[in-house]
């Protein structure tokens, strides 16, 4: 491909966010869509989910610090001893 990971990322969310906004929904999921994104593109991406954060929910899937620091609220999942899995949930103040 002719296309960088980042610049795949970004014309994929471009157009996610497209279809977002002409066919609105309550919530929206996304899986590390933001992962191979650099800094300025990041900024962008986080200036849409801001923006789209007024009207609906937003359940981010991320490793990225700066999109954790924009959540309302963290979920984490780690493993038990025994397999099993634990879920910790934490409110991020503003």
């Amino acid at each position: 491909s002719l296309l960088s990971g980042g610049e795949r990322s970004l014309t994929a969310l471009a157009y996610l966010f497209a279809v977002f906004r002409s066919r609105p929904s309550p919530f929206y999921v996304m899986d590390e869509v933001e992962a191979a994104l650099d800094d300025m593109n990041l900024s962008r991406f986080l200036g849409l989910v801001a923006e789209f954060r007024n009207d609906a929910q937003l359940v981010i899937v991320s490793h990225q610090k700066r999109t954790m620091e924009a959540a309302d609220c963290l979920y984490g999942v780690s493993m038990q001893p025994g397999g099993s899995s634990r879920v910790v949930s934490e409110k991020v103040s503003s």
